[in-house]
């Protein structure tokens, strides 16, 4: 992997974030995307395709990470087996035809699932917590989404609508989370954490979480733990041409290969 020498962002900061330049168009091989590494210990972000690393996209299922954290921490659930019942609507994700737990609905980002709690915890306390956390544009006016899903608990301010946020605030605000700067529990963090993992080999563990949209849009976003050390990633990908092809899956393949060739 090509990269530039890093270089210090000029400001009066004691200790000032660096930023350096990937070249990962070998692991994109055409594709149209970005991806944002950062690198906690060291104050550092390495970028693939930095403008669009800036710029603020829907999070499709990946606000499902949020939705979790709100859900714990407003006791809407309280555990990675906490079920919410089936209501007999036959979906067109087999796996979500049926009681889900936590979990088993984060790992097949069942939309109606997180939407029940995310109508539970309230516009009110998700507001506040967005605006903490500085999710982005933080702007969920579009509560009840635009619509475009013809089943109405499949919509919502997160899926193509009025939320944004960019793969840079994505990893600043996952940094915020898992380095304990944030509002929320150990507790809750922690069954988060363990329902995020998705990869792991002798060496290193994968965490995160997809999201797709319909027209090429796909994200992968978490963080990577090695010897305790953890940098955190987002992947975005923006290529209507492919559309047919690329989904979160996509997203999640690109950065295991990012994420060992980094190692």
């Amino acid at each position: 992997m090509q990269q530039s020498d890093s270089t210090p962002q000029e400001n009066d900061d004691i200790k000032s974030p660096t930023f350096e330049t990937l070249d990962l168009s070998s692991i994109f091989n055409g594709i149209n995307g970005c991806a944002i590494l950062f690198d906690p210990q060291n104050d550092q972000y390495s970028f693939y395709n930095q403008e669009l690393c800036e710029q603020e996209v829907s999070p499709y299922s990946t606000f499902k990470i949020i939705s979790t954290l709100a859900g714990l921490q407003n006791e809407v659930i309280t555990n990675e087996v906490s079920t919410i019942n089936y209501n007999g609507t036959q979906y067109a994700i087999p796996e979500w035809n049926g009681n889900l737990t936590l979990e088993t609905a984060f790992q097949t980002s069942c939309i109606w699932y997180f939407r029940q709690i995310i109508d539970a915890v309230g516009a009110d306390e998700i507001a506040k917590e967005l605006n903490v956390l500085s999710y982005g544009n933080c702007d969920i006016s579009e509560w009840n989404g635009n619509g475009e899903n013809p089943v109405e608990e499949l919509n919502g301010f997160w899926l193509n609508s009025s939320l944004k946020i960019s793969p840079l605030e994505q990893v600043q605000v996952l940094s915020k989370i898992f380095e304990k700067e944030s509002n929320y529990s150990e507790k809750n963090i922690a069954i988060l954490k363990n329902i995020m993992l998705v990869n792991e080999t002798d060496s290193q563990k994968i965490y995160g979480k997809t999201g797709s949209g319909s027209n090429g849009d796909a994200w992968f976003v978490g963080f990577s733990e090695k010897q305790g050390k953890k940098q955190y990633f987002a992947i975005y990908l923006n290529d209507n041409a492919k559309k047919e092809t690329i989904n979160g899956n996509t997203a999640k393949e690109l950065t295991l290969k990012i994420t060992t060739t980094e190692s």
